[in-house]
């Protein structure tokens, strides 16, 4: 039975939004006064007032606390040390823009209640209102991580999911510098029941997910979910070598039949500089994973919290 819940909030120059999506969060919390909430507020590094925000949030509510981070350690960094202080029967991480709908929540709850399920996580059934590349590029990527990779995740999944003390600890414990969250939740397991919902745009403020940065992000996840980029550079290069050579045999058969004519030198450079892109191709494949190798070999914190109202915080991890 559900009778504790941590609420997970990452923020990031979120200072437009906060206010509006605290009164949204406190209507649903007050609305379910037979469970316990916390809402953990992590402040990534923000520039503008946000942490001021969440200070003025913490004096006039019990039930909030909050995370602030010596420097900007990115979203991914702001849910684990979420995970890793919340202390409560069940997890749910939602964005402070209001995309995830907090009047979900006491549907959650009540399924994990109810029904056999250690998690409950939200995807979007539409993406109205999102430009029309960007809509395109992410199916596609969902498509792509399914096929290649041992992670299921869902096409319009959100980060937005409540889950059980049991599955958290789970997450906590996969303590890979190199994160993405959606595959996590995908790799771990457990029973996880799926709400869809139409999109909803951002209450206020703006969006810190630019297409390089979604780009990027997919780029992470294929390479930390999946192997099939190096069997590819594998497979291309042993398909080449063939190619080069039956085009040996051939040149040398040419050569005793019809002589050696010059001709074909712009066929040439053009196939030297395919192969020759095709080699830097594999080379920065081969590249991405030695670089997320380096990088977990450092044993790096994954953040460092310099101010907090919690008691008893992991404040480096």
């Amino acid at each position: 039975m559900i009778r504790s819940v941590a609420l997970i909030v990452p923020c990031y120059n979120e200072q437009e939004v906060l206010p509006v999506f605290y009164e949204t969060v406190r209507g649903v919390m007050d609305g379910m006064p037979e469970i316990t909430f916390t809402l953990l507020f992590v402040n990534d590094g923000s520039s503008d007032r946000t942490l001021e925000i969440l200070k003025e949030f913490a004096e006039k509510d019990k039930r909030v606390r909050y995370l602030s981070f010596s420097r900007n350690f990115g979203k991914e960094a702001a849910m684990f040390a979420g995970f890793c202080n919340a202390d409560a029967d069940a997890v749910a991480v939602m964005d402070a823009d209001l995309q995830d709908p907090p009047t979900l929540l006491p549907e959650m709850i009540r399924i994990l209640n109810e029904k056999p399920y250690d998690s409950v996580a939200t995807r979007r059934m539409t993406r109205k209102g999102e430009p029309p590349v960007r809509s395109f590029f992410a199916h596609r990527f969902y498509h792509l991580i399914n096929r290649i990779s041992d992670a299921d995740v869902v096409d319009g999944a959100r980060d937005f999911r409540l889950m059980k003390r049991e599955m958290v600890e789970a997450i906590v414990a996969m303590s890979e510098y190199n994160r993405f969250s959606k595959g996590i939740f995908g790799w771990v397991g457990f029973r996880t029941k799926w709400l869809p919902y139409e999109n909803i745009e951002r209450a206020a403020g703006k969006t810190k997910w630019s297409f390089w940065g979604l780009f990027r992000y997919s780029i992470d996840g294929i390479v930390n979910f999946s192997q099939a980029p190096l069997a590819i550079a594998s497979y291309m290069g042993i398909l080449f070598m063939v190619i080069a050579f039956a085009m040996v045999i051939f040149v040398a058969v040419r050569r005793l039949l019809f002589g050696d004519p010059v001709a074909g030198w712009a066929s040439t450079v053009c196939i030297m500089l395919f192969i020759g892109g095709l080699q830097f191709m594999c080379m920065g494949i081969m590249g991405q994973y030695l670089a997320k190798t380096y990088l977990e070999v450092k044993n790096r914190p994954h953040f460092i919290i310099s101010d907090t109202n919690c008691e008893n915080p992991v404040k480096i991890h």
